[in-house]
């Protein structure tokens, strides 16, 4: 099973991709994972990508593709596996359909996680996380016991620079320009499936399931 999720930042793909994994067992993969992973572990692929990031640039679809199919190709996504963040622009997914036809393998499902705008801007601006572990909150569905401090090490959860208002509008106008051709994209493929993500996380996940099968 090999399945893309689409959807805007802040959608909530991430969040099904996670589910997802856990039930049918194929990995989630995301291309900052691989990124870190790959200079972690000093690969080739990892080198060559490191020295685009490190003079602010954008690592070129090519590379990307690279890494991304040197990534399914591990003994863990033998079952299928679950993208999350690639492709994010047509060349990316031309580029990653001419490498899966060449193993004679194809994508399943493109599920895209539709959430209006205003709703996703919203949803960030109740984003927090601490400063010292990472860890997440929101402060309507996901709330700290404490205001204002994290629940496992007890420091100051902040708002992201990411997470506020004026950074998400930006994003979501890049998501619309580069990334919602992609619906297209897929649509004509034959595997795009729309999800309501204004609803319940698990309603939305039993939704998909019902796609995927049991």
């Amino acid at each position: 099973m090999k399945v893309i999720m689409l959807g805007a930042p802040g959608a909530g793909k991430g969040t099904q991709a996670k589910l997802i994994s856990e039930k049918y067992g194929i990995p989630h993969i995301s291309t900052g994972d691989i990124f870190r992973a790959n200079i972690k572990n000093n690969t080739e692929l990892g080198k060559k990508a490191k020295e685009f990031m490190d003079q602010g640039l954008l690592v070129p679809d090519e590379l990307t593709c690279d890494l991304v199919v040197d990534r399914i190709s591990q003994p863990d996504a033998a079952k299928g596996f679950i993208l999350d963040g690639f492709p994010r622009t047509i060349p990316q997914a031309e580029a990653l359909t001419n490498a899966l036809n060449k193993r004679n393998e194809a994508i399943d499902y493109a599920i895209d996680v539709e959430v209006p705008d205003e709703v996703i801007v919203n949803r960030m601006a109740g984003r927090r996380a601490c400063v010292s572990c990472g860890a997440t909150y929101h402060m309507t569905y996901a709330a700290p016991a404490k205001e204002g401090i994290c629940d496992k090490c007890g420091c100051e959860l902040i708002l992201r620079d990411d997470d506020k208002p004026e950074t998400v509008t930006k994003r979501l106008n890049v998501y619309h320009t580069q990334t919602q051709p992609l619906i297209e994209y897929y649509t004509k493929a034959g595997v795009l499936h729309e999800f309501d993500g204004t609803k319940d996380i698990n309603e939305i996940f039993d939704s998909i399931t019902e796609l995927l099968g049991e």
